[in-house]
């Protein structure tokens, strides 16, 4: 029973944390489709989540205070991180989901294993042998990726459900259209525009890995990192609000909905999904957190089909279905190249580090 638990419990937790990071996006998209920023919904939620995160960070790794963390270096990395992870890739992210869907978010976060692969052989970080399974693995997952969020941006397809017309034994004047609590769709939807945005956020999370990997070998109180890039970014994403941002009642805050979603995010992103992610990565393993990311997938269709049948397109689930397929094609082939850089190591008496990063991109919405 205890080894069943082992392996149940953090799958469970991964499973559940996928579900509510789909729950919040649809949240999210909501408040924004009410006419909430995506500028002002980035800084708010984070000011929130860092003034959780600094006292918490410090309390978390306490028996490890000894380390000296405020280095120029440090602060180099984290202000970096800061400035990629969340003043870029969030605001992408966001402003992108106010132009499309939580679908297209499922999807196009899908891309990240392809750019990493790209930029890895860009900057030669990445050893390819073209003839192992592992290498091929990642290129023909990295075209599918790439092949369904070209479909997902250009194909939209038709509704799962058209709206009905009314029925001939009642007036027309009589039906009312139920008003939509939650929607998948914004009143202003630019479908390529955001699928752009979100391809961009992802990329840039790319890099944001490369640049966190480092981080973490050089610092590995975890929590002390994931604070100060959250205080960074936060900052960064103030003054690029107030430029882009110039509606002072876009600021103003009300006990409404908008709130509600900006405390429930803050809180989980900070805390809840931190946490989670930290243990599960700690006692399963570097690749078992990103094997649940395309979970997002069939948690948005199936909302999508059962709540929103009136503005949720048969081609965008199907370009995300794409996206996850090749995430997984891509993913195993690091998987196996992985373990042939481990084998050829220890032939040659030396060790290697792992690639796959211990933070995650909170652009899961990040989103």
């Amino acid at each position: 029973m205890k080894a069943a638990m082992r392996e149940a419990v953090p799958c469970a937790a991964m499973v559940l944390v996928e579900g509510s990071i789909i729950a919040l996006t649809i949240m999210a998209s909501t408040a924004m489709a009410r006419g909430m920023s995506p500028f002002v919904f980035v800084v708010y939620t984070n000011i929130l989540g860092s003034i959780i995160l600094l006292p918490y960070s410090f309390l978390y790794e306490r028996e490890r205070s000894d380390v000296p963390v405020l280095t120029f270096q440090f602060l180099l990395r984290v202000f970096l991180l800061g400035l990629i992870g969340i003043a870029i890739a969030q605001n992408l992210a966001f402003v992108g989901l106010s132009y499309s869907s939580p679908i297209v978010a499922c999807g196009m976060a899908n891309q990240i294993p392809a750019f990493s692969f790209i930029l890895g052989i860009i900057s030669r970080t990445t050893k390819i042998d073209w003839k192992s399974s592992g290498s091929q693995a990642r290129l023909i997952g990295t075209l599918i990726s790439f092949t369904g969020a070209i479909s997902l941006t250009l194909y939209k397809g038709p509704t799962i459900k058209n709206h009905s017309s009314p029925s001939l034994t009642f007036p027309a004047a009589a039906v009312v259209a139920p008003p939509h609590l939650l929607v998948f769709s914004s009143p202003h939807e630019n479908w390529v525009l955001g699928c752009i945005l979100f391809a961009a956020s992802s990329f840039t999370l790319a890099i944001w890995n490369i640049v966190q990997v480092g981080t973490v070998k050089m610092c590995p109180q975890v929590m002390k990192i994931i604070s100060f890039y959250s205080l960074f970014g936060t900052i960064q994403s103030a003054v690029l609000a107030l430029f882009l941002e110039r509606d002072p009642s876009a600021w103003r805050l009300q006990l409404n909905f908008e709130l509600l979603i900006i405390v429930l995010t803050a809180i989980f992103s900070s805390l809840i999904r931190t946490n989670v992610l930290i243990w599960c990565t700690r006692s399963k393993g570097a690749y078992f957190v990103p094997a649940f990311k395309p979970f997002g997938i069939p948690y948005a269709s199936t909302f999508g089909c059962l709540l929103f049948p009136d503005t949720f397109h048969y081609g965008s689930m199907m370009g995300a279905f794409v996206c996850g397929v090749g995430y997984y094609t891509a993913l195993w082939g690091e998987i196996k190249d992985g373990e042939t850089n481990k084998l050829d190591d220890k032939r040659n008496g030396s060790s290697t580090d792992e690639k796959v990063p211990l933070l995650q991109d909170q652009v899961d919405c990040e989103v």
